[in-house]
């Protein structure tokens, strides 16, 4: 019988190892419009989001958005949304991705307070449908096709 990893490499997706960070959460480096940073996987996040601190760092060009954002322990916050971006996840890439920014603090405090590194931003489900994603927990991979 086939290991899930064998059978996914078959199926033409791509490995990403994740790294666990003390929050529970999964952490890995992605490219933004070709700059790396760290981000974290949240299948609970509909949309990929970055903090607005990172607006240039990552050559994002932010529109007022109406959406508002909520998030664990936070409603209601602003928000302003980037369109066409790229987004390289090791040797899996998108285009024309749209980023939702907003204050990140709360997330990053979370992270700093369980002796974790902040992050640039967090990997919602809006690429892992993209992507068709398979999380294996057991072995701490992501796929992506």
């Amino acid at each position: 019988m086939a290991s899930l990893r064998q059978h996914l490499t078959k199926k033409g997706y791509k490995r990403i190892k994740l790294n666990p960070v003390g929050t529970g959460h999964l952490k890995f480096e992605a490219r933004i419009n070709g700059v790396s940073g760290e981000f974290i996987l949240d299948t609970g996040a509909s949309n990929t989001c970055i903090g607005f601190e990172d607006l240039e760092h990552f050559k994002l060009f932010a529109e007022e958005s109406e959406v508002k954002a909520a998030g664990a322990g936070a409603i209601d916050m602003l928000t302003q949304i980037s369109q066409d971006n790229l987004i390289e996840i090791d040797n899996w890439s998108t285009k024309d991705v749209s980023i939702v920014l907003f204050d990140l603090s709360h997330v990053n405090q979370a992270l700093i307070n369980h002796e974790a590194n902040p992050v640039s931003g967090i990997i919602g489900a809006d690429i892992l449908k993209k992507g068709k994603a398979v999380i294996d927990y057991q072995y701490n991979c992501l796929y992506l096709k």
